[in-house]
């Protein structure tokens, strides 16, 4: 038996996951790439590492909740490297955006070239979670990029709601575009995990989605919620939107985490809510108060938030004061109120959200 089938085993056997024959196909793939990455690295008459022969990456798309994140983190865990990195597809290409504008400060002619040598410099594998790609300042860098890290030898594994020809879908230029995605196919196996079975959406179903009143009971309800989607180590993220940067404090595996405070009671607008509804496929928000006249500017946001995820299809996990038709019964507002707390009430149902997110 391979590592990572043992790993999955001793996982079903103690009731972490649920054995799922589509999930356990994926494994030799995953034990390919460590096997590669296990043997020695040969060196120079200066006793430099050489330079890696390039391994084949692996690209796993498929439907919301399947198990794809978890897949790719048995792999990083269990790579025999600590030249490795987990990120955010989303935040790693935010993090490239600030550092190529770092250096074209200096001037130089091919500020790609500097930036990809650094990320090489410290990985031989990259995990990304949930590639997409919205952005045409992203779309027009990711092919040069991608491509020196390939040919250092840099390993990418990635998950992704989208096969790779619809990456940037519609998108402006994006012509431009297409020799990436024939990039990927090279550099990379695709693979669909077709499984019939949303594993997200069934913990959500047994766990519930809104918690009211709240109390030490819901605080510890919603954290076990959050937890059974990130396992516990999930970190912030920073996004930035129109030149601003607006961080989530927790996130992990397209789950974010925040308080009612983080998000409308600093002065946030719609575009900071629909990036948020664009990365999270479930948001966590915590410790909604009632509403009314004394917190009216934040019951405005709020309710321009539950816009922006309604219409995004990011699934709400939520501990609230009242239930939504009780959160806000007088002041100026709370006769247009009304269609929000349809929204919340409507976002409860158990096979809302994000299973039909495009």
């Amino acid at each position: 038996m391979s590592m990572l089938a043992k790993i999955y085993s001793e996982r079903v056997a103690d009731g972490t996951l649920h054995e799922d024959s589509v999930q356990v196909s994926v494994l030799p793939k995953l034990d390919r790439i460590l096997d590669e990455l296990a043997k020695p690295v040969a060196k120079t008459f200066f006793g430099k590492p050489k330079p890696r022969d390039p391994i084949q990456g692996l690209y796993i798309w498929g439907g919301v909740g399947r198990g794809k994140s978890m897949l790719m983190d048995l792999l990083h865990d269990a790579a025999p490297t600590t030249r490795k990195r987990r990120v955010h597809f989303h935040a790693f290409m935010q993090e490239i955006q600030s550092a190529l504008h770092e250096v074209r400060q200096t001037g130089v002619d091919d500020a790609i070239r500097p930036v990809a040598e650094d990320i090489i410099s410290e990985v031989d594998l990259l995990n990304f979670d949930e590639m997409q790609i919205t952005d045409i300042a992203d779309a027009m860098i990711v092919g040069r990029l991608f491509e020196r890290l390939f040919v250092a030898g840099v390993v990418v594994v990635t998950t992704s709601n989208r096969v790779p020809d619809d990456l940037y879908k519609d998108g402006l230029n994006r012509q431009l575009f297409l020799p990436f995605i024939d990039l990927l196919k090279q550099q990379m196996v695709v693979h669909e995990l077709a499984s019939d079975t949303d594993y997200r959406q069934g913990r959500l179903s047994n766990d519930g989605v809104y918690f009211t009143p709240v109390s030490a009971d819901a605080r510890q309800k919603i954290r076990a919620v959050f937890e059974s989607f990130t396992g516990g180590n999930a970190a912030p993220l920073d996004m930035n939107v129109k030149g601003r940067v607006v961080t989530l404090p927790a996130f992990r595996n397209g789950v974010g985490r925040a308080s009612f405070h983080d998000l409308c009671g600093l002065p946030l607008g719609p575009a900071d809510y629909l990036e948020i509804a664009r990365v999270c496929r479930v948001l966590v928000l915590e410790g909604i108060p009632q509403l009314g006249r004394s917190n009216f500017n934040e019951a405005k946001r709020f309710v321009t938030l539950i816009d922006a995820l309604y219409e995004g299809k990011t699934r709400l996990i939520a501990s609230a004061a009242a239930q939504p038709e009780l959160l806000y019964i007088e002041g100026e507002g709370s006769f247009e109120f009304e269609r929000t707390a349809s929204r919340l009430r409507e976002m409860q149902a158990a096979d809302w959200g994000t299973d039909h997110r495009p």
